[in-house]
């Protein structure tokens, strides 16, 4: 049986890959948008998601150690499903208010995935808070881009 520590993270590499599906049609539509003002930190985005996703990983491995609970582990992949979702499902329907929906959608699954999480490690629920912290500045950045950018909600 291959361990956990390996598993755990091919699965989340091959979800994220396999989800993360963007034309140049799609990725020309998400830069063209306008962004707050405040949004200066927009570089940092992508490495605040690998930290994130890099969490989650950790996570879900030590959860497995500590409950080998399949459906604690359909938790944490419908978790990584909504961050991964966000941005191609977005842009593929170029709706603004889709993207606040994933984002808000994930985010209530993450407090679920928490409190479950929390029964079997404390660690394990530790590294969750990074996404419950950032995945509602993401959602709200979205959601302002909607009156920014009339037209794409």
């Amino acid at each position: 049986m291959i361990p956990a520590w390996i598993l755990i993270p091919a699965i989340a590499i091959a979800v994220a890959f396999g989800l993360n599906r963007l034309s140049q049609r799609d990725i020309r539509w998400f830069f063209q948008l306008r962004r707050p003002r405040w949004l200066t930190f927009e570089g940092l985005i992508p490495f605040i998601w690998i930290a994130i996703l890099l969490c989650g990983m950790v996570s879900a491995i030590l959860a497995w150690g500590a409950s080998q609970s399949w459906p604690l582990m359909g938790g944490y992949l419908w978790v990584e499903g909504a961050i991964m979702a966000y941005t191609p499902v977005m842009c593929k329907l170029r709706s603004l208010t889709v993207g606040t929906a994933i984002g808000g959608f994930g985010f209530v699954l993450g407090c679920i995935l928490t409190v479950y999480v929390a029964q079997v490690s404390g660690l394990a629920t530790l590294l969750l808070l990074p996404y419950l912290l950032w995945s509602p500045v993401g959602t709200f950045v979205t959601w302002q881009m909607i009156k920014l950018n009339p037209g794409k909600a």
